[in-house]
Formats: C-alpha cells, sequence, structure tokens
C-alpha cells in the first residue's frame, strides 16, 4: 500500500495521442463471445479447408497505450506494448450443404499482469521502455518491488501450435497455452520446469525431425541461450549459452534440417548506457555483427561464426542446406 501511495503521488499517467500511421492498432473492445459473420464479400472456395484462423496482436488495456511524468522525468511505451488480443475467424461447413458459416470472436490473452491492471481497473505498471534514463530505472524498480516483474506480460507478437497445442508469447516472457474453442487463457509453457527464461516469439520446427528451436535472450547474462524441444513437447532436449559477450536483440532463428543460424547483431540492450543517459535499446553504426551456424545439438564453441558489415534485421524468411560447406568442419 505504501509503494502504491508512492506511485499514486509521483507518477503521472496520460493517454497517449493515435497518430494517423498507428490507426490500424487503435484499440477494440472484447465483443463477449463468437458472432457470425453475416455479409461475405466474394466467395469462400468449395475445396477450403474447415478450421480457424487466429492471430494476436497489441491492444492497449483502458484505451490507449500510456506515458507517465515525475520528479524523474518522462517514460512512455511504445505501440508493441498494447496488452495481447487473440482474433479467430470460424470456418465451418453447414452439414451437407456447400454453404458456409463463418464467426468472428476475439478475447484478451488473460496474462498474470493483465488481471492485476483489470482488477484494480486502472494502469498501473509504470512505462519502462522508452523516456528520459532516470524515469526508466525508477520504473524498473517500483514496477518489481510492488509486482515481481520489471515489465508487463503482454503476449502480442506470435501464435505457434506445437505437438497439438497451441500458444500465445511475446519473447520478453514464456508463452501461455490457449484453448482455440474459445480463446481461454492456459497455463504458462516452462516445458515441465526446464525453461526459466524470456522465450522467442518466433520458434521453429525442425524439419524431418519435428523439434521445436527456441531460444532466449536477455539484458543480463547468460545473454543468449539455444534449446531444443522434443516433437511431442514433454521435454527440453538439449540447452546451451552460446556465451555471446553483449545482450544482441536477437529476434529470430533459422534452422534447416541440421543446422541453427544465430543473429549476433549491434542492436543491443545496455542498461549501463541507460543509466549514463543513453538509450535503452541502440543500433550500434560502428558495432560488429556477425551470423553463426552451429550444429542442432552443438554448444558455443561449436558455432562457425561469419563476420558481416553491421545491420539491423528481425526476421529470416528461409533457411536451407545446398551441398556441403568446406569451412564448417561438421559438414
Amino acid at each position: 500500500m505504501l509503494l502504491d501511495a508512492v506511485v499514486d503521488s509521483t507518477f503521472k499517467f496520460t493517454d497517449q495521442t493515435l497518430l494517423p500511421s498507428e490507426s490500424n492498432f487503435a484499440p477494440v473492445d472484447e465483443i463477449g463471445g463468437p458472432v457470425e459473420i453475416l455479409h461475405i464479400e466474394g466467395e469462400i472456395p468449395e475445396d477450403f479447408p474447415e478450421g480457424v484462423y487466429i492471430r494476436n496482436g497489441s491492444n492497449p488495456l483502458f484505451g490507449a497505450l500510456h506515458s507517465t511524468v515525475s520528479v524523474f522525468g518522462e517514460s512512455s511505451e511504445i505501440w508493441v506494448e498494447g496488452e495481447g488480443m487473440l482474433h479467430a475467424l470460424y470456418f465451418a461447413k453447414r452439414g451437407s450443404s456447400a454453404s458456409w458459416s463463418v464467426s468472428y470472436n476475439n478475447r484478451y490473452v488473460q496474462s498474470e499482469t493483465l488481471k492485476i491492471e483489470q482488477a484494480r481497473k486502472k494502469p498501473c505498471f509504470l512505462p519502462a521502455i522508452e523516456g528520459d534514463s532516470a524515469a526508466i530505472i525508477v520504473a524498473y524498480i517500483l514496477n518489481y518491488l510492488r509486482f515481481g516483474k520489471v515489465n508487463k506480460n503482454i503476449s502480442n507478437t506470435n501464435v505457434f501450435e506445437h505437438a497439438g497445442r497451441v500458444y500465445v508469447v511475446a519473447e520478453s516472457h514464456e508463452p501461455q497455452e490457449i484453448c482455440i474453442q474459445n480463446l481461454e487463457t492456459g497455463s504458462t509453457w516452462d516445458i515441465g520446469g526446464e525453461w526459466d527464461r524470456a522465450f522467442t516469439a518466433h520458434p521453429k520446427v525442425a524439419p524431418g525431425s519435428g523439434e521445436l528451436v527456441i531460444f532466449g535472450s536477455d539484458a543480463k547474462k547468460p545473454f543468449l541461450v539455444v534449446g531444443v524441444v522434443s516433437d511431442d513437447g514433454t521435454k527440453l532436449k538439449h540447452k546451451v549459452d552460446l556465451k555471446l559477450d553483449r545482450s544482441t536483440l536477437c529476434h529470430d532463428i533459422g534452422v534447416t534440417l541440421k543446422y541453427n543460424i544465430i543473429l549476433d547483431l549491434p542492436l543491443t540492450i545496455d542498461i549501463d548506457r541507460l543509466t549514463k543517459g543513453g538509450q535503452l535499446i541502440e543500433f550500434e553504426k560502428e558495432g560488429y555483427a556477425r551470423i553463426g551456424v552451429m550444429p542442432r545439438y552443438g554448444d558455443a564453441e561449436s558455432v562457425m561464426w561469419f563476420d558481416v558489415e553491421p545491420f539491423c534485421m528481425f526476421h529470416l524468411i528461409n533457411c536451407f542446406e545446398e551441398g556441403c560447406c568446406p569451412r564448417l568442419p561438421f559438414s
């Protein structure tokens, strides 16, 4: 209660104005259950498969993203930080007829932090991504002291399936299982207690084996850890610290039949720089960049690194093996 009183008396929350370029990210309300779509432009092909198309995205709770002003300065959320909302389109045939029943549903991902703010009926987590250094550092401290987390669990980046289960995730925390029939949120997936760190929003299924290749990056050591989950989702078969010497913002990973493709790029998270008045996340034009190739079950020493010109990239489109590379001792 004392910490809440300190925050309420020191920090003023304000709603951020939605820019014209951000209109596609305007908040929408939960509709409370599936709604049949009665007007469809065009035609659904007869051989179109029955099923569900489901995605998640950023949908700010309380109608807007937030900023705060205090004696420590200003801090604000950025557009990716809205709470995760699931959107689902269901396609089903009407009995033996060729006509289609199409319905839509949406629902917030019921994360632990969303439940906290819903119960209090107001924004509680102090923005801690963008703004003045002192304000961000104090936000980290107060968020952790009050809620045990420096940032909210937003689960708004990706929906993926593994071993017959469906999960939602953002790369700052572990995935949460969902039910695709009613969009209810289930438990957090920590792979039987074997994964205790951030979880990539873009895990990859390894061709052939069906294993799930994952990784987690952090602002403190170990900076990047790669894992391999069994094809049935019950076991973490491999876990390795790649022993990087900086906190690189690695957002995606590539996989081939035998290898993992790792990006070590100069887009870094630097807490020390923040304490000196710099930005938390920064692209270092003069920094080094490299691409690593490692065997599926390799360790840090097995990675073959290739130096490249510094660049920033978030997603890999495709990775494949062709022939044999003489530079790779494990080819």
